[in-house]
């Protein structure tokens, strides 16, 4: 589990708290946020919480409650869950936003000047064309196959004998990157078993499927007429190997683009999540009051 925390503040009368849960495929994202009407939104707690074949309903349970723990916040404060993901198993959430909404709305609050959001996850990807108020415009998505994927890298680390938050500065040091397969995960990884056996060293083997991967988004983000700043969001989002593999890609293919990632970008589909809750909450109110 990672936790970041901002427990010292003064909350007024006119505080809202709402919270953001992103059920992925191999972690549950929580957000926790501050959202006073007219001021700057805060974030009170970001947490991970790593599924690693438990029960997930008591993962994500488990999670939102440690979040509350991190914020200094109980559940009463909470005016509104919103969840994104696979949101049926967040069973305490009064809302459900779909993904690609929530991930905009959060790369647009980390990063204001982007654009457009690589949405990079243990599964799949997917491209969106977005405008100043997070807006989809056009999107793209990744096939089936699982070696443009989170979960395909974690595979190779792992038979690499390498932790995963290794994968990108190692990648950064390739100096003869080795190309392998972008059809399947099945041939990419045996590509790697081959260079393995080849000698081939670890940062060249893991650029090259940088390389790959970048190779598959950059037809994404082409096919949907992307100009500007990229936001890389997901679980590959702190991955440095692959935003350096998919800025030297954009480039070789004509792309003009900026590449860009935040330290707390993994959280983007949380944090969107809980900033449409506090919108759908203030209209809810508005809605209800009671004319003088």
């Amino acid at each position: 589990m990672t936790t970041t925390a901002i427990s010292s503040r003064v909350r007024s009368v006119d505080d809202q708290i709402t919270a953001g849960v992103d059920v992925g495929s191999s972690a549950v994202k929580i957000a926790v946020l501050l959202t006073p009407s007219g001021s700057d939104t805060k974030e009170l707690a970001l947490l991970t919480e790593r599924i690693r074949r438990r029960e997930l309903r008591k993962v994500v349970n488990d999670g939102y409650q440690a979040a509350l723990d991190a914020a200094g916040v109980s559940a009463e404060e909470v005016c509104y869950v919103a969840s994104t993901g696979e949101g049926e198993l967040v069973d305490f959430s009064r809302g459900h936003f779909y993904g690609m909404t929530t991930h905009a709305r959060g790369a647009i609050f980390l990063m204001p000047e982007v654009r457009a959001v690589l949405d990079i996850g243990a599964l799949h990807a997917r491209a969106m064309r977005i405008d100043e108020r997070s807006r989809v415009l056009g999107y793209r998505m990744t096939g089936q196959c699982a070696s443009g994927s989170g979960q395909f890298l974690e595979n190779v680390a792992r038979y690499l004998g390498i932790a995963l938050d290794d994968v990108g500065p190692l990648s950064c040091r390739a100096a003869n990157p080795q190309a392998v397969s972008s059809i399947c995960a099945v041939l990419a990884e045996t590509d790697v078993i081959n260079m393995v056996s080849r000698g081939i060293t670890t940062p060249d083997i893991l650029k090259g499927i940088h390389l790959s991967m970048a190779g598959r988004f950059t037809k994404l983000l082409r096919a949907i007429d992307v100009h500007g700043q990229v936001a890389i969001t997901g679980g590959l989002s702190a991955d440095t190997g692959l935003a350096q593999a998919l800025q030297e890609k954009s480039r070789e293919d004509g792309l003009d683009v900026e590449i860009r990632t935040h330290p707390n970008s993994i959280y983007a589909g949380a944090l969107g999540a809980a900033l449409w809750g506090a919108y759908r909450h203030r209209m809810l109110a508005r809605q209800t009051e009671v004319p003088a």
